[in-house]
């Protein structure tokens, strides 16, 4: 039986976009991209074009550059090849009906030498974030990094805008600037690993002035209704990362300063250890706080079911929701919240493998699958 009312299920206009649904798929890196030049494939399509129910695909992170590589097999968005082949991408997500957002990413110092012929990776300073990058022989260690100087990091600004002039070539609608996690823009966020001097580091204002000017690049390319930023306040990893309050109250005042920034949506991350428990008090509390704060779209994820994502769209506290391993078993997610199918499990073992299997094979539920 249908169940239309649901809160999921009702339309939501993202600046000047029209979504049929609150369904958000969420970015997900799956390592589809084997070939020298990180380009999406005609894989990519169908993929994307199987999930184009969803009132917004983000797509995957995408390398800005060079230097922001940190995963295998992950595709960029930075050279003219990148840009032909993602609008293979967004033509197929466009056939069906769809919205497609490009995510950027860098990752910083969270990646590893093999990734760069044996030099180190850049971030804001020469601090080991302790975590591990995906290379090609397996998980490794990171290294200690080296720092941008002061030439580079306008280089990478100037980066981030190459890549909004090459996400329009490709027919994106929009595009999500990834501040989230332990990656590059949180890493100058983050005192423990941003020990600069200069107009960098030090106060606040100064280690969130990477993420105001990447916004203001991509801006020169895109209206800011067009324009999203992902955080993640509450994220917990190794030494650096402990979302402690200190932490809680600076993102506090990075978010107020959205306000005059008309930005198409605000997405929000909470992957503290207790936003993997399934309760609805926990997978509603984090987003209270910052609800108050942006008055514009947000888009909230932290493992959210049908049930937790009708909970937190009625309470007024998120104007969507996105769900990632959901979508990765179930392309017609939308399709199985409207008639009230269960979700089929995904296979885990298949999740960052090459080839179509657990990327595109899973089948609609039977109810949902066209003639």
């Amino acid at each position: 039986m249908d169940n239309a009312p649901q809160p999921l299920l009702r339309p939501l206009a993202l600046g000047d976009l029209d979504l049929p649904n609150r369904v958000v798929m969420a970015p997900m890196t799956r390592a589809r991209a084997a070939n020298p030049g990180l380009a999406p494939t005609a894989l990519h399509a169908r993929y994307y074009a199987q999930r184009a129910s969803a009132g917004l695909i983000i797509s995957e992170g995408t390398w800005v550059n060079r230097q922001s590589i940190g995963f295998i097999n992950v595709p960029g968005i930075y050279s003219d090849p990148q840009a032909v082949a993602w609008r293979e991408v967004t033509d197929a997500v466009h056939a069906r009906g769809g919205r497609i957002f490009s995510q950027f990413g860098h990752v910083g110092s969270v990646s590893h030498p093999d990734h760069f012929d044996g030099e180190p990776p850049v971030a804001p300073s020469a601090v080991n974030p302790g975590e591990q990058s995906f290379t090609p022989t397996g998980l490794k260690g990171t290294v200690t990094p080296r720092a941008l100087t002061v030439r580079e990091i306008g280089q990478t600004v100037a980066d981030y805008r190459t890549a909004a002039l090459n996400a329009r070539r490709a027919g994106f609608d929009g595009v999500e600037i990834h501040a989230q996690g332990q990656h590059l823009i949180p890493q100058f966020l983050n005192p423990r690993l941003n020990r600069r001097t200069d107009a960098h580091g030090g106060s606040l204002e100064n280690r969130s002035r990477l993420l105001f000017e990447i916004l203001d690049a991509v801006t020169s390319v895109w209206d800011t209704p067009r324009i999203g930023v992902k955080l993640s306040p509450y994220w917990v990893s190794g030494h650096a990362f402990t979302a402690d309050e200190e932490t809680l109250v600076e993102y506090d005042e990075i978010t107020k300063q959205f306000a005059g920034a008309d930005l198409a949506h605000l997405h929000l991350v909470d992957n503290s250890p207790a936003a993997a428990t399934s309760t609805p008090d926990r997978d509603l509390a984090p987003f209270a706080r910052y609800r108050p704060l942006f008055a514009g779209v947000l888009i909230v994820n932290a493992g959210f079911t049908q049930a937790t994502g009708n909970a937190v769209l009625d309470a007024g506290l998120a104007d969507a929701v996105a769900f990632g391993a959901p979508y990765i078993a179930n392309p017609d997610l939308v399709e199985r919240f409207t008639h009230g199918h269960g979700l089929a499990e995904a296979d885990r073992a298949t999740f960052y493998t090459p080839g179509p299997a657990g990327y595109t094979d899973y089948p609609a539920a039977p109810a949902t699958t066209g003639p």
